[in-house]
């Protein structure tokens, strides 16, 4: 209903005057004096609140249960001659002969990359965030459907139930890698994880990105049509920008990756070829020709690539905003950040096979590839100026927050230098399945997503939950995992160098690798160090929300329109009608204002101390 009303009918003038309810306001006025069941309330809500956390804490299970899994890989790795016994009451017939079975290894790999890509970084870290902060920080009551942002939470919860049956099957999980290459995920005969777990990872998938499909038709279309009066959107904050383009690569590139998945289920099922041609198994011919496996790699790709930033621009979004609340400093270069983030959603889709360079395609198109590839960082590098930029010389506080939001931008940056190295299609024929493309990618997407998000819920949990997060337990997390992170991912680009493959159960039937062996128990015991790390932020988190102390309206002195509602905001947000917007989210640290920062919705009117020239006029 929301959808087809105009802006302007939802919002309180500057003089004072309120403009008539609207039927929504109505609706969302009797349902706050009406008594709601825990179940309507709090399972099947339709509040966009409420629903950004059950995407925030399914997402926390799921980065447990990720983590978890690397961890038994990164044990075999660091310690591939010791007994694991001990394991077995756990990973049951997976332990055989005091060895980790090494098809089960290649599903931990495969269930640990789809756990943490999909269900962690793009539903936790995007289905939260976006699903919290559109509507309260443009001054909507709700999304544009509160039953289509329902089902996609609900699509999101059955795709992670199938994903984790899965994990119970009898032959085992999906195998065959997070990016399913056929032949192996082709043929159900191939390996034990071709067989029914990988038909459950399908229908997973298809399943998820239904969901995709559905939060991001609604953050779209609230973000274009639920504005309150005077939100243009050269006056959004850089977070609702993030989450608007981020739903814009979601509704391209995803029907992509469901057509792929669809192609392959027909491969496996009905006898079809889209994806196998000369096909041996123990040399005996399949009646499989004319497909192409390639063809695969581009379909997902097309959709990978795009992930990447899918997954990234939501954190990038959320550090600028709190990078300028805390630093108390407008955000350098505010239009420059816009057109990067714009520049950045265009060429995700045109840089795909740089993935693809071992493929054998042919060079020169191997080369406009490569141009693209490295024509991605420069936007990139703006928004590092422009953060760099924003912290010089603020008057910075130290908040969990703002120190996850500083790590953010470390790791950025040390993870999207070697994004140059591997952007050369010399050098990345070269490392291509090396370890020096793990440590690039979880630097730059994986734990640089993760500290976007922690950065998010240390920000947000006030607004969330109206309590405060533990300082000194966030500052203890923030140091466990921002030096756990680089004891992991640094060595990793050395060993890369040096040829180590990745995805191989064992190095130990490599002579040339035996070097590497202490480095490589290091690496285990960090990443095992870092993740335990990670149950200091949950102990905080769920304490803090029911013994955390109460916060306060705006506890960090921000200027965007959320903390302009009650401490904890009902249905609906505000309680009245929705303020109007005049000035854009940055203004922090303003000569002649009486306090560091003016809201957003404080008229120049009432700012003519500190008006610029500009501005004296745009009430």
């Amino acid at each position: 209903m929301a959808a087809n009303l105009p802006v302007h009918s939802q919002v309180q003038g500057d003089i004072g005057a309120t403009e008539p309810r609207t039927e929504h306001d109505e609706h969302l006025h009797h349902d706050e004096h009406h008594e709601q069941s825990f179940i309507s309330k709090y399972i099947f809500s339709t509040d966009h609140k409420i629903i950004a956390k059950q995407f925030l804490i399914t997402g926390i299970f799921w980065a447990i249960m990720g983590g978890a899994l690397s961890s038994l890989f990164r044990i075999q790795l660091g310690w591939p001659e010791a007994t694991m016994d001990w394991l077995q009451p756990v990973l049951g017939k997976w332990v055989e002969g005091g060895k980790l079975n090494p098809e089960f290894y290649l599903a931990l790999v495969t269930m640990h990359g789809t756990i943490m890509v999909f269900f962690v970084l793009t539903a936790g870290l995007s289905g939260t965030f976006s699903n919290f902060l559109i509507p309260l920080q443009v001054g909507a009551r709700d999304m544009a459907s509160g039953f289509m942002n329902m089902l996609s939470y609900w699509f999101f919860f059955v795709s992670g139930l199938v994903m984790f049956l899965s994990l119970f099957l009898e032959t085992g999980p999906a195998a065959a890698g997070w990016t399913i290459y056929p032949p192996l995920s082709a043929l159900p005969q191939a390996i034990p994880g071709s067989g029914a777990g990988m038909t459950m990872w399908l229908v997973s998938m298809a399943l998820f990105i239904i969901s995709q499909l559905l939060g991001g038709v609604n953050y779209i279309t609230t973000v274009i049509n639920l504005r309150t009066r005077g939100m243009s959107m050269s006056k959004l904050p850089l977070t609702i920008w993030a989450f608007f383009l981020t739903a814009v690569l979601g509704l391209l590139s995803f029907p992509v990756l469901f057509s792929a998945a669809l192609l392959l289920i027909f491969d496996r099922s009905f006898g079809t070829s889209f994806f196998l041609s000369d096909i041996y198994i123990a040399g005996q011919a399949l009646n499989n020709t004319g497909g192409s496996p390639i063809l695969f790699q581009h379909l997902f790709w097309f959709l990978g690539h795009p992930e990447v930033y899918i997954v990234i621009m939501p954190a990038m979004g959320m550090v600028s905003e709190i990078l300028a609340t805390n630093a108390r400093k407008p955000i350098f270069g505010y239009r420059a950040m816009i057109g990067s983030l714009l520049g950045i959603s265009v060429l995700a889709f045109v840089v795909w096979a740089h993935h693809m360079f071992v493929t054998g395609m042919n060079p020169f198109l191997g080369s406009v590839f490569m141009f693209l590839t490295l024509i991605i960082a420069v936007p990139s590098g703006v928004k590092v100026f422009n953060w760099l930029a924003t912290l010089w010389r603020g008057n910075i506080r130290f908040t969990s927050a703002m120190l996850f939001s500083i790590g953010f931008v470390s790791l950025f940056i040390a993870g999207g230098l070697t994004g140059i190295v591997l952007g050369n299609a010399a050098l990345d024929i070269q490392m291509h399945n090396t370890y020096f493309v793990v440590a690039h990618f979880h630097l730059v997407m994986g734990s640089s997503a993760f500290f976007g998000l922690f950065a998010g819920v240390y920000h947000w949990f006030p607004k969330m939950f109206g309590r405060m997060m533990d300082e000194k337990l966030g500052y203890i997390h923030f140091w466990l995992t921002f030096i756990g992170v680089y004891l992991v991912f640094m060595p990793m680009h050395y060993v890369g160098i040096a040829g180590f493959p990745r995805r191989y159960y064992a190095w130990t039937g490599f002579d040339s690798f035996s070097q590497f062996a202490d480095l490589n128990k290091f690496i285990s015991a960090a990443a095992i160090f870092a993740f335990l790390g990670q149950f200091v932020f949950i102990f905080n988190f769920f304490y803090s929300i029911f013994r955390g102390r109460r916060a306060t309206e705006n506890p960090w002195r921000s200027s965007t329109l959320e903390w302009t509602t009650p401490v904890v905001p009902g249905h609906g947000n505000w309680p009245g009608a929705i303020p109007a917007v005049y000035r854009w989210p940055y203004d922090y640290s303003k000569p002649g204002a009486a306090e560091d920062f003016i809201p957003q919705n404080v008229p120049f009117s009432e700012t003519k101390s500190s008006n610029m020239p500009n501005e004296r006029e745009q009430d």
